[in-house]
């Protein structure tokens, strides 16, 4: 098993950030040509579809991961039923847009969140192809796929931009990307549905996903709403400043987070009924996502004002310190997925749906105390909800794993003690009256030397592991390499 998820991740962190890294791309060179506006529009209109699509995948596709017999009828009787789903949703929204738009008092988000809302349908092609590799994890397909998608949307979305198409094109790139990636993963994932539906294998599957449902929509709406409530109660400028400064450290999230996810979920899920290996690999994907993120996190805290000037321009800089909050909240990441993972494991998504019922009680308690005092309040109020929020989704695992949160954050206090330590000595660069790019060049390689170096010292375990993985992959490249050399001289 120690193989195979090591080859998996391999090629889930090589998907995510070669993904992540087009995108970002492709997102600083849009953000230099349009205007906070134009991100601000488009911020309303992304938060409306996430929370739709929470739906789409209903808890079905981590049911069918954990699911141990799961097999075609199970799939396919859950991709005609997301389809259907989805098919719902859109019409939905097709109708309520023009009230979307006078709530917010723009008439032009009629038509945008009408065009947006078409990848609620793609998404219900797709879905069912994802949930499928992940559990039989041919990550090494997905990385393909996902891939291409990004690279072909992207330069469409430069394009439209610097043609003059403003926020259209930040809605054609997102479209044309998740629907580049459907495509690919249908020609290459080897699995198409089935002429067949059963409602008692969708009645038993829906015993455990329509928990994981409520937790998921409860979780994005209240991730969301401050967004919305941005969007109302202030300004686009503000709410796309917000939505800026989230984006960024979401990347991070994303590809880092988001691959250890996908992985561990199935590993767990096949040892399910073995308390101590379970214990095993969550201790695992908590160390080494804190190991990655922490560092990733606090160096790109410490970097922001240089960061932003240099590749958003100045016009960009208010979104500093909301990028520098949510730099906090996403390095807590690591530790929110892998508890959660476990407890979807052992197939307790009643655990899970009570757990968020009372995170979002506080989320409100901590919204309606900051709402009053200006967007950068509520994203503060993310900390907080963030630190509560990581006791409680590791409370149970005491019980389950005999893993407390005492326990866990023991484990990951090495990691994060070195990344303070590395955030304050490139932090300092921010005070040399020098440029901002003379700033970057000195902050960027002077933070990854201080915490490797330190890394190596103190003997992380990560820090070998990943080591270790990478030797190995470029030891099979060059074995592969003289094998195909030997076979052409012959």
């Amino acid at each position: 098993m120690e193989k195979s998820i090591s080859k998996n991740l391999f090629w889930r962190l090589l998907e995510r950030f070669g993904a992540q890294g087009v995108t970002l791309i492709v997102t600083i060179i849009l953000a230099r040509v349009l205007d906070p506006e134009s991100y601000g529009v488009v911020a309303i209109i992304t938060v409306i579809t996430v929370i739709l699509q929470v739906f789409i995948d209903s808890g079905f596709g981590t049911a069918l991961i954990r699911k141990k017999d799961a097999d075609d009828l199970d799939f396919s009787t859950i991709f005609y039923f997301n389809l259907l789903t989805c098919l719902i949703l859109y019409v939905g929204l097709f109708f309520i847009s023009p009230i979307i738009a006078q709530f917010y008092e723009n008439e032009d988000l009629d038509l945008l969140i009408k065009v947006s809302g078409l990848i609620l349908i793609v998404s219900g092609f797709k879905n069912i192809q994802v949930s499928y590799i992940s559990r039989n994890m041919l990550f090494k397909k997905f990385f393909w796929a996902t891939l291409f998608g990004t690279v072909v949307a992207g330069a469409v979305g430069i394009f439209m931009a610097y043609s003059g198409y403003g926020v259209w094109a930040l809605i054609a790139q997102n479209l044309i990307n998740h629907t580049i990636d459907t495509i690919i993963l249908w020609i290459i994932s080897g699995w198409k549905p089935k002429i067949m539906f059963s409602f008692s294998r969708l009645k038993f599957l829906f015993s455990f996903a329509w928990k994981m449902l409520l937790a998921a929509l409860l979780d994005t709406i209240w991730n969301e709403m401050r967004q919305l409530i941005i969007g109302k109660k202030y300004s686009s400028e503000d709410l796309a400043y917000y939505n800026k400064g989230q984006e960024y450290p979401r990347y991070g999230v994303s590809a880092i987070n988001t691959s250890i996810d996908s992985v561990m979920l199935p590993a767990m899920g096949n040892v399910q009924k073995n308390c101590d290996e379970l214990k095993r690999l969550t201790r695992k994907a908590i160390k080494i996502g804190s190991f990655i993120m922490w560092p990733i996190m606090l160096g790109l805290a410490a970097c922001a004002p240089a960061l932003v000037s240099v590749l958003l321009t100045d016009k960009w800089l208010p979104a500093v310190p909301y990028l520098q909050i949510f730099c906090v909240v996403y390095a807590l990441y690591p530790i929110h997925t892998a508890n959660l993972n476990a407890i979807k494991a052992v197939g307790k998504s009643d655990y899970f749906l009570y757990m968020e019922i009372i995170k979002k009680v506080i989320a409100l308690i901590v919204i309606v105390s900051t709402i009053w005092n200006g967007p950068l309040f509520l994203a503060l109020g993310t900390i907080a909800t963030s630190v509560i929020s990581l006791i409680i989704n590791g409370f149970p695992n005491k019980k389950l794993l005999n893993y407390r949160v005492k326990e866990q954050l023991f484990d990951i206090i090495p990691y994060f003690i070195l990344s303070v330590i590395m955030f304050c000595i490139v932090y300092s660069i921010n005070y040399i009256n020098v440029s901002n790019w003379i700033k970057l060049i000195i902050q960027v390689p002077l933070g990854i030397s201080i915490y490797f170096f330190g890394a190596r010292i103190m003997h992380f375990e990560p820090y070998f592991y990943f080591k270790n993985m990478l030797l190995k992959f470029f030891k099979k490249k060059r074995l592969d390499s003289n094998s195909s050399t030997n076979k052409g001289g012959e």
